[in-house]
């Protein structure tokens, strides 16, 4: 299995997140289906089986976080030269038709954020221009249809989460 690319940030909050789930999650919905189990017949406690259920989502959770957390490479996107885009790296793209300018910045898939610029790593964006230096011309499928980029530039911009 190819692992997954993230910045150290981005291991640290599913770390936490983890940790959390474990150590308040976990003990306070066994304390609540205690409480419920104790209001008596099971079969029409609401409380009861809503806590089952938020229960079966925490563990569901803790071990979606472990699969994830084994199988991450932590990458230091500073540590990168950005002469190509590569991990980390932000860019900046011309859409050849509209003449809009984008700027993105590629992250892991945990910590990308559209909003915000920071795309996955596996996103259909990223995958076109991987390896692509300033002043190529790119072909992206997008859900609107295929469109043509030129790279503005590549470089490294810190990145805050």
């Amino acid at each position: 299995m190819q692992k997954e690319p993230m910045t150290e940030y981005g291991y640290q909050k599913l770390c936490d997140e983890l940790k959390k789930l474990k150590e308040v999650e976990r003990p306070n919905i066994v304390k609540e289906i205690d409480i419920a189990r104790s209001h008596g017949d099971l079969k029409e406690n609401a409380e009861y089986h809503a806590a089952r259920e938020k229960q079966a989502f925490i563990e569901a959770r803790i071990v979606e976080l472990g699969k994830i957390l084994a199988n991450v490479q932590i990458i230091n996107p500073a540590s990168i030269e950005h002469k190509s885009v590569s991990f980390g790296s932000t860019i900046y793209l011309l859409d050849l038709e509209s003449e809009k300018k984008f700027k993105y910045t590629i992250v892991g898939s945990y910590e990308s954020n559209p909003d915000k610029g920071y795309i996955s790593f596996h996103s259909p964006i990223a995958r076109s221009v991987l390896g692509k230096s300033k002043g190529d011309e790119v072909s992206i499928k997008l859900p609107r249809g295929e469109s043509e980029f030129e790279i503005l530039d590549v470089i490294y911009e810190e990145i805050v989460f």
